[in-house]
């Protein structure tokens, strides 16, 4: 190899891991086959992979199908460790994170407003775009503090056992007398005061800006139906499997675990569903550092383990080269496909980074979630 060639390389090998685009093992290997480890051994680059990422998400069946989709083969190929935290990533909870001085948690799979909210305040690393590709994901799913994880939805499901009518509106969902029964939602409110308003009369295209007091009043009329409303997916899933609902507004992924898991009992779909996406999100002063928590979320956006993690738990893809990649029997199920998507409403985020915390309170207080 001519001997500037060589320098280069091991000049863009050094960059490389100082950038935490490769691990200490391939940096080692690497260099050895460019005759440059006692440039390797003194070039003193921290290597991440010294403090395991701790990864918050939502719990339940979700903790194994993100360690099988992302986590596992992130850690085979870097040397760094990943724990998942089911204990999910409210916007209160990475709060209290942030004002302990002492954060435990590094990546979290939080609310897209919840991110944008929290990096606004100062609260949220931005993210490091030199690592992560941000091409991975549509532009409108990658801000300064938080890009795509994945598509998710609120649904209509219901037991079967219960009913023979399809309940296709939330029209329906407030109408107990053909459709009797408890009820859950979801306690943290995204979804909820647009089922509201839906069920009120309104029409999709004039939800946002979301009218809060016809919403809470629409809330009040369903309040003595609602059992309870939940805080987290596998709360959710053990109403339905406890047979303690009839009916509920729950995350499309939770919809499809209860229907393998009841054989059928458990119906759901696309119709009237609110789709959003999560967002990968580091918080500032995390244990683990910048660099490998960038390169976890890059390894996430890569279309095969979003689609892996489609097929565990139901999850859409946010990245678009996902789509080709698909099993044909999977296609229904993916909430971002072109055909479910035209079925559903969007989220407005940012009407929720807005308002979410005020207008929290004031549900919360309300409906005694």
């Amino acid at each position: 190899m001519h001997q500037s060639h060589q320098q280069d390389c091991i000049e863009l090998l050094v960059e490389k891991a100082r950038r935490g685009q490769i691990d200490r093992r391939s940096f080692l290997k690497a260099a050895g086959m460019l005759a440059a480890l006692p440039l390797a051994m003194r070039s003193g680059i921290g290597w991440a992979q010294e403090r395991p990422i701790v990864l918050v998400n939502w719990g339940g069946d979700a903790i194994d199908a993100y360690r099988r989709a992302w986590t596992e083969q992130f850690s085979r190929e870097t040397g760094i460790a990943v724990r998942i935290d089911g204990s999910g990533p409210t916007e209160g909870a990475i709060r209290a994170q942030i004002a302990s001085g002492r954060p435990s948690w590094d990546v979290v799979d939080a609310e897209p407003f919840t991110s944008l909210t929290l990096g606004r305040e100062g609260m949220m690393r931005p993210l490091d775009y030199s690592i992560i590709e941000r091409a991975k994901v549509n532009e409108e799913f990658a801000t300064d503090y938080g890009v795509a994880s994945y598509l998710y939805s609120y649904v209509i499901a219901w037991d079967k056992q219960r009913f023979e009518e399809t309940p296709r509106t939330w029209a329906d969902f407030w109408d107990v007398e053909r459709f009797p029964g408890k009820r859950t939602m979801y306690k943290w409110m995204n979804g909820v005061l647009e089922a509201a308003l839906l069920a009120d009369g309104v029409a999709v295209a004039d939800l946002y800006p979301l009218d809060i007091a016809r919403a809470m009043d629409k809330l009040d009329e369903l309040r003595p139906h609602i059992l309870a409303y939940w805080g987290s997916g596998a709360e959710s899933q053990q109403l339905f499997l406890d047979g303690e609902v009839s009916m509920g507004q729950i995350w499309n992924t939770r919809a499809i675990v209860l229907e393998r898991d009841t054989e059928g009992r458990v119906g759901w779909h696309y119709d009237n569903a609110c789709v959003t996406p999560s967002s990968w999100a580091v918080l500032n002063d995390n244990p683990a550092g910048a660099e490998s928590t960038m390169r976890f979320i890059d390894h996430a956006l890569e279309p095969e383990g979003q689609v892996e993690l489609l097929e565990l738990l139901g999850n859409g893809p946010s990245n678009p080269a996902a789509a080709d990649l698909i099993p044909e029997e999977l296609v229904e199920l993916n909430c971002g496909s072109e055909e479910n998507l035209a079925k559903q409403f969007k989220l407005d985020i940012e009407w929720y980074a807005d308002h979410y915390g005020s207008v929290l309170d004031d549900f919360l207080t309300r409906t005694g979630a």
